[in-house]
């Protein structure tokens, strides 16, 4: 029996979403993960899916090759690229993401991360207005008001209201007793279900509402009957309910950076934030849904003092969302190869970004099974982190969460592939 075998694992991190559980219970026989306790409808599957692998997997146009010639080829082709694109980083973990910056240092190459079609306009608007925050241990141990702003968390993160709502907290004993849980949507949906109280915005009304509860804040008198379709006896609850906390909390998602100007809607939040700090203690949080897209964050500001969307191609760094955006550069057609790391195959970019990508050379480093037969293309399947091979992820309050291996995998890690690359380009 191996070392990995026939055990059971306990604390175990999972990286299916921002949350990043680390007190999951695994039950491992022959090499195979059979149970997973507590249940998660994101990690449940995803755990049971993963097993041992016997050897590397190497493909260069869908035929198998070695190690040592995938990399070879990989190295050509960004040898041979004038203007190559690093992207993807969220499934990755801190080794991999700072191999991921080290290659792009050496190449001259943009490196962008899935944060560009996800909460970018987040990062943008605190970059202006900055955030008050804190870590989610805090929200479970002081919060007496939790509101979900444009996030539906029953679904997205399985275990968020479990962990850090309904849990007894140090300031709040009683747990979910203890505390009044708002819902601000567009629609009902399973986490209304669970809230005190649900107020419905109209689509693409979110900023009007946030500022009309400024105002009220601030103890402007509001004379609209309604704004964005809630009406005005309701915001002056809502806007009471929040001076009169002890200590609120809320979580927004990609609810608020769908419509209108984004990063408005965000900023007119943390806004709304810093004026309640005058009156009680109120922080704000993203919902951040990949697994480590905020260590992604983390690692390229420590690495390149910018979070997202850096381009390295004049030896020093620069920041320029959209010009320097994944997604925007590929339908412009200003890539000339790419590599995708901790991405599964770039499925949130647009059509005519994907377009693009399979028309030029791409090197691919990805966890699944499914084999890539797009000509030109180099693809590595890599080891989990936190399943195969040990790491670090961040959770969505930036907290590092240590990964430990739990099965036992020949396949090579993202940092070892990146670095073999790195040096064969050297």
């Amino acid at each position: 029996m191996s070392e990995c075998g026939n055990r059971i694992f306990t604390d175990v991190a999972c990286t299916m979403c921002g949350c990043v559980c680390d007190d999951l219970k695994l039950r491992i026989v022959d090499g195979q993960i059979v149970g997973v306790s507590p249940g998660c409808a994101l990690a449940e599957p995803w755990l049971l899916g993963q097993s041992s692998f016997d050897r590397p997997l190497c493909s260069i146009s869908g035929r198998p090759v070695s190690m040592d010639e995938a990399v070879h080829h990989a190295s050509e082709i960004l040898v041979k690229s004038t203007s190559p694109l690093i992207y993807g980083l969220s499934s990755s973990s801190t080794p991999g993401q700072r191999s991921a910056v080290r290659l792009a240092d050496s190449i001259g190459a943009v490196i962008d991360t899935t944060a560009s079609t996800c909460h970018s306009p987040s990062i943008v608007a605190l970059q202006s207005v900055g955030e008050s925050t804190c870590s989610l241990g805090e929200i479970r141990n002081r919060s007496d008001l939790v509101i979900y702003w444009g996030s539906n968390p029953s679904k997205s993160h399985p275990r968020h209201m479990e962990r850090f709502v309904d849990s007894p907290g140090l300031g709040i004993p009683a747990g979910r007793a203890g505390r009044h849980v708002v819902v601000v949507d567009v629609k009902w949906s399973e986490s209304a279900e669970l809230a005190d109280t649900f107020i419905q915005v109209e689509s693409g009304k979110d900023l009007e509402v946030l500022w009309a509860l400024r105002g009220l804040i601030t103890g402007l008198p509001l004379e609209a009957a309604a704004v964005g379709g809630v009406s005005r006896e309701t915001l002056i609850d809502l806007a009471g309910r929040m001076k009169q906390s002890r200590y609120g909390a809320v979580f927004f998602g990609l609810g608020l950076t769908r419509h209108g100007i984004p990063h408005l809607n965000v900023e007119a939040l943390l806004r709304l934030v810093t004026d309640l700090n005058r009156h009680t203690r109120f922080v704000v949080r993203r919902m951040r849904i990949p697994g480590d897209v905020a260590g992604a964050d983390s690692v390229l500001c420590w690495q390149t003092g910018y979070p997202f969307s850096v381009s390295l191609n004049r030896t020093y760094p620069r920041y320029n969302p959209g010009e320097f955006t994944a997604n925007d550069m590929l339908e412009r057609h200003e890539v000339d190869a790419a590599v995708l790391v901790g991405t599964e195959g770039g499925e949130k970019l647009s059509d005519d970004a994907r377009a693009w990508l399979r028309k030029i050379p791409s090197v691919i480093l990805e966890h699944s099974g499914v084999e890539c037969s797009m000509p030109g293309t180099v693809r590595f399947t890599t080891a989990v982190y936190g399943i195969h091979r040990p790491g670090t992820a961040y959770r969505m309050d930036e907290t590092p969460i240590p990964l430990r291996r739990i099965l036992d995998s020949t396949l090579p890690a993202d940092h070892e592939v990146l670095d073999a690359i790195i040096e064969s380009v050297m």
